[in-house]
């Protein structure tokens, strides 16, 4: 077995350490630049240790390593400040490793390739990449190594010795440090700590990892898919993807999982163990640490002060990472795709979409998440529990995120502006939304019809409306949706939330597209226009239709009378007056409706319910429309389309454009039939049936039909009037003979 240290054959790399390094160690052959750090060296072999601690006795090879000992194991000094940002550390040399941090500074280059390095320690390690010099080999088993000492520690593998037994529960050791840090497990001591961050660590090798995530190295790669990574660890778990390795089964279902983490997170689904409760609340928690922590919400506490803002949270590790908002770091990396985060726990939630493991189960319907929050807000759906209460009024949510959004419709705050044209928005969500407005590149483009989008997220959710595919059923009634923002909103219908809420009105909607289209009766913004007229729209389905109007295209044929239609809804609901479809019968009068909706306002006629109260003055309607009518009476909101003939104006464009004809005397809808011409549609389609003889409205009591539905109301008031039946039924038949 050699002894010699350094190979002749790796000239590139030591033959000039040796002329700069004249001082060699002939116990283990490394070698020095001056004679005091060989003299320093040698101890490490004689075990001379002449600096000893005076509170704990410990001993130091050299007088700076004692002093170093003192301030971080008893006084806790940290004398040597960062002057760019608040941190302080031990020694000097710690300051100036921390400061390369803040002037990204890497003072030490390989020479072989272009990569430089922070620390010197590492561009050592770095060099063995180059050289795979390995001179001591090992005569058992023919493993090499670059350093006699890991060889003598490597045959204890053989021997199967293990001197260093710890004294609190017997496990024996191989090697010194490895009973040193199996100590820290009882002791629960962190000796190494991040100069960046202030993160503690039981390993050094824990804290080189750590390092990584700021200097964004990743030493480790993946030989099979060339990924890289910033600690072993993380490579060791990537490995378990090419192979498809979960050794960790739960005893209790069965289930298997990648990692340790995971079957602990999961045996909690078993055995629900929480054994320490809050005397305040009654709410459980798993440990002690966690209890103390929860007791400061309640007594207010919060000792842990951001020194960059006024933010201030009750442990240390919130704040920790909240600094990460500020120095926007994120060290927790995904190993399958290289996403980064500044929260382990959100990593461990996204390394779920990966592995598709949901351990949180629903004891009522045996749903399945992957997030705990998930489990506990989709719990509500069975309770119908609303914990979060607005101090203002008396309305209640079911996530913590609806109050906030709410709130600001009495505080008017709006925190997010957009950075194009200065608008502020109460939610983030909106100013999302009218992004788009400034946007006019979509550079993700659907092969099968040609519509275009700004994020690839979209086009891919787009793509299951082609494929009919909707994997995301509701728990609660089974209907299924083609993306998940689709069935958050349809959950609501379940809960009854309307998070959207106006900051101008005060009104409140379960879906966004309401909410925006809403708005924009506020802002008359209309961001959606045509491209052939300019003609601008606020819906991006009105300029859908809009554009039919210059193709002409018509393709809904009714097979009855021969009208076609432009849209599928306007088809729809002219073909329910040949099929009399009206599936909603009032339960009263028997009056029966085709929408389910004006059904709904219709009951309100029998139980005078106004559900729409007026927040200013109190006062109460029956429809939603009448309070919006009304509402402008208190914000003195101006009609704003002004009619160019006369003093009057209007709130919708469509009013105006019927005002128009009173002016004009035109009469743009001409009869096919007879060219009979008229100013208003309704009208004319009133006129088709002379042709045709259709009588659409017919009376649910006695089985009369009408053509007209005005006809039909008045003739109604015979059943209801019996008064009125003499003069009614003479003015009735007259008209429809």
């Amino acid at each position: 077995m050699s002894t010699k240290a350094i190979s002749s054959t790796d000239n590139s790399i030591t033959n000039s350490e040796i002329k700069k390094k004249p001082f060699e160690c002939d116990v283990c052959g490394k070698i020095f630049i001056r004679k005091p750090y060989l003299t320093l060296h040698y101890r490490t072999h004689t075990g001379e240790k002449n600096y000893v601690c005076e509170v704990c006795g410990k001993a130091f090879y050299q007088k700076s390593t004692l002093t170093h000992h003192c301030r971080r194991a008893h006084t806790n000094e940290k004398p040597f400040a960062c002057d760019m940002c608040p941190k302080e550390f031990w020694d000097q040399s710690e300051l100036k490793m921390h400061y390369r941090i803040h002037t990204n500074e890497r003072p030490f280059p390989c020479d072989l390739c272009d990569k430089k390095f922070y620390r010197k320690s590492h561009l050592i390690g770095h060099y063995r990449t180059h050289s795979q010099v390995k001179p001591f080999v090992c005569d058992v088993c023919g493993k090499p190594f670059r350093e006699n000492y890991k060889l003598k520690l490597h045959y204890r593998v053989h021997t199967k010795e293990k001197p260093f037994v710890c004294h609190l529960c017997r496990e024996a050791f191989s090697r010194m440090d490895s009973l040193t840090i199996h100590i820290r497990k009882h002791t629960n001591k962190k000796p190494h700590d991040c100069n960046v961050c202030g993160k503690a660590f039981s390993k050094k090798s824990y804290l080189n990892d750590h390092y990584n995530t700021h200097t964004n190295d990743k030493p480790y790669a993946c030989d099979i898919c060339l990924k890289t990574f910033f600690s072993r660890k993380n490579l060791t778990k990537h490995y378990s993807i090419h192979n498809n390795n979960k050794p960790h089964t739960c005893d209790t279902c069965g289930k298997a999982f990648s990692q340790t983490s995971y079957l602990r997170e999961h045996y909690l689904t078993h055995t629900n163990e929480r054994a320490f409760p809050c005397d305040v609340c009654t709410k459980i928690f798993k440990s002690k640490a966690y209890l103390q922590v929860h007791l400061r919400t309640h007594k207010n506490e919060r000792p842990f002060a951001c020194n960059m803002c006024d933010k201030a949270y009750t442990c240390k590790a919130y704040l920790t990472e909240h600094y990460r908002t500020h120095t926007n770091e994120k060290p927790f990396q995904c190993d399958l795709c290289e996403k980064s985060f500044s929260r382990k726990s959100n990593l461990n939630v996204h390394y779920r979409t990966h592995t598709g493991e949901k351990p949180y189960q629903c004891s009522v319907c045996l749903k399945s998440f992957s997030q705990p929050s998930q489990l506990i807000c989709h719990n509500r759906l069975h309770t119908n529990e609303k914990p979060y209460h607005c101090d203002l009024c008396d309305k209640s949510f079911s996530r913590k995120g609806y109050l906030n959004s709410h709130s600001r419709t009495h505080t008017k705050e709006k925190p997010f502006a957009c950075d194009v044209c200065g608008h502020t928005f109460s939610q983030k969500g909106h100013l999302n939304d009218h992004y788009v407005s400034h946007m006019d590149e979509k550079p993700f483009q659907c092969d099968l019809c040609g519509r275009s989008f700004l994020r690839k997220r979209q086009l891919n959710e787009h793509k299951r409306i082609h494929a009919d595919e909707k994997p995301f059923p509701c728990d609660v009634c089974g209907k299924a949706y083609s993306t998940r923002s689709h069935l958050n909103d349809h959950l609501r219908i379940h809960t009854n939330d309307k998070p959207y809420v106006c900051d101008m009105c005060g009104f409140s909607f379960s879906r966004r597209y309401e909410f925006n289209r809403h708005y924009r009766t506020h802002t008359n913004e209309r961001p959606y226009s045509c491209e052939v007229c300019g003609k601008a729209f606020a819906v991006k389905f009105t300029l859908s239709r809009h554009y039919l109007t210059h193709t002409n295209e018509k393709n809904y044929l009714c097979e009855v009378c021969g009208q076609t239609f432009a849209a599928k809804n306007y088809f729809q609901r002219h073909y329910r007056i040949h099929t009399n479809k009206r599936r909603y019968m009032c339960g009263v009068c028997g009056k029966s409706y085709s929408e389910k909706s004006t059904l709904k306002n219709h009951h309100r006629v029998h139980t005078d319910e106004k559900p729409f109260a007026c927040d200013v003055c109190n006062e109460s309607f029956a429809i939603k429309q009448s309070l919006v009518v009304h509402y402008r009476t208190h914000t003195n909101e101006k009609s704003q389309f002004k009619c160019d003939f006369c003093e009057k104006s209007f709130f919708y464009r469509s009013e105006l454009k019927n005002h128009y004809v009173v002016h004009t005397k035109e009469k743009s809808y001409v009869c096919d039939i007879c060219g009979k011409k008229f100013a208003y549609k309704k009208v004319l389609k009133t006129h088709y049936y002379s042709h045709t003889g259709l009588r659409p409205y017919v009376c649910s009591l006695c089985g009369k039909a009408f053509s007209q539905k005005c006809h039909l109301n008045r003739h109604f008031t015979i059943h209801t009037n019996p008064n009125k039946r003499d003069t009614l039924g003479v003015t009735l038949s007259q008209e429809n003979t």
